[in-house]
């Protein structure tokens, strides 16, 4: 939507196809570049007429919005590096029988799920009893939970260690980013949800732990930046300080490791991960129900615990049971279960307000 970004970035990075949905700037950037050799496109299906199998792709699209190219790049690409949590959450059956079907790699990069990728390499799934995804616990670990009410939306996008949008820090702060990160694991993964558990880490240095059988827990230790676990993806031969040239002292050091147990009154969102992958299409509709009510508290209409509060209102609704039991065997299916979600989570909203 931004005309000076995506023109300063064609500049930059001298693309052969360029996409843009919005009708808008896609004709402004059209206009702009009618005498070059840049193939502008309006629709992501389009690309497949340009171009062949592509080396790596990167899906990094926030919401549901990231399914349907995330489907596409399946079938065109080699490689493809998964940053889109929602896409995993909702079309995980699609994605993964395409990527059989192509032969497509399928690699994830957020940082616990790059770690457990990482951690799990040289162990079967008979040597691992447990496997700890780590949370910072966001901005409001150590404020009192009686106060959590009068939160406001410029205080719970301030996340204390990582540099993120609105939207994933407003999760952060109702560790619902973690709620939806196990239910993702339980899909790339061949673990089951009685394995997992959430370990509250303020350094954000190790991003997942594996507790082995034998006695003994390995985890991955690096700093809270997600150009590593991306780097690491995309190169072999992956040099960090001399591709970023690190110059912050906190990079060079080893620091203390602090690791704790989630505190379910001030966090309740945790309660939700048996509920969110009980049934077929629980985590489409939890997932989608939470991206409505994050909006409504950014937007100030809802306070900050009703995001938890009315996201449990949304699985008493009558109508509960029956789509959440509907198939996800198909894209028209998925949206149709997150179109119910997100218009009965308005519906509470306005009931509530």
């Amino acid at each position: 939507k931004n005309f000076l970004k995506i023109t300063k970035q064609i500049k930059i990075f001298k693309p052969k196809i360029v996409v843009i949905n919005n009708e808008n700037i896609y004709l402004k950037v059209l206009n702009k570049y009618k005498n070059s050799k840049i193939i502008i496109l309006n629709d992501i299906n389009k690309i497949q007429k340009y171009t062949k199998k592509i080396d790596v792709s990167v899906s990094a699209i926030p919401g549901i919005a990231g399914l349907e190219p995330t489907i596409l790049l399946t079938k065109l690409s080699k490689k493809i590096l998964l940053a889109n949590k929602e896409a995993i959450i909702c079309g995980w059956h699609l994605i993964k029988k395409i990527s059989i079907k192509y032969k497509t790699k399928l690699v994830p990069i957020d940082s616990e799920h790059f770690s457990i990728n990482t951690l799990i390499k040289n162990y079967s799934k008979d040597q691992i009893e447990k496997i700890y995804i780590t949370a910072s616990g966001g901005p409001f670990l150590k404020l009192n939970v009686n106060k959590f009410k009068s939160i406001k939306p410029k205080d719970a996008v301030k996340h204390p260690k990582w540099s993120m949008g609105k939207k994933i820090s407003v999760d952060s702060a109702t560790l619902m980013n973690k709620v939806l990160e196990i239910t993702e694991a339980l899909k790339l993964f061949p673990f089951d949800l009685e394995q997992y558990e959430i370990a509250i880490h303020p350094e954000s240095l190790i991003h997942a732990i594996i507790k082995l059988k034998n006695g003994t827990s390995i985890f991955l230790y690096h700093f809270h930046d997600m150009k590593i676990p991306i780097g690491n993806a995309l190169l072999k031969d992956f040099n960090y300080r001399k591709l970023f040239k690190i110059k912050t002292k906190d990079h060079n050091k080893i620091q203390n490791l602090n690791f704790t147990t989630v505190d379910k009154k001030k966090f309740p969102s945790v309660s939700l991960i048996p509920i969110m992958n009980s049934k077929a299409s629980s985590s489409i509709i939890i997932n989608a129900a939470n991206e409505i009510f994050v909006d409504e508290f950014l937007k100030k209409n809802i306070n900050f615990t009703a995001i938890v509060t009315y996201l449990k209102l949304v699985l008493r609704d009558k109508n509960y049971l029956k789509t959440s039991n509907l198939s996800t065997n198909s894209v028209k299916n998925i949206y149709k279960i997150d179109a119910w979600a997100r218009s009965t989570a308005l519906k509470i909203i306005k009931k509530n307000n």
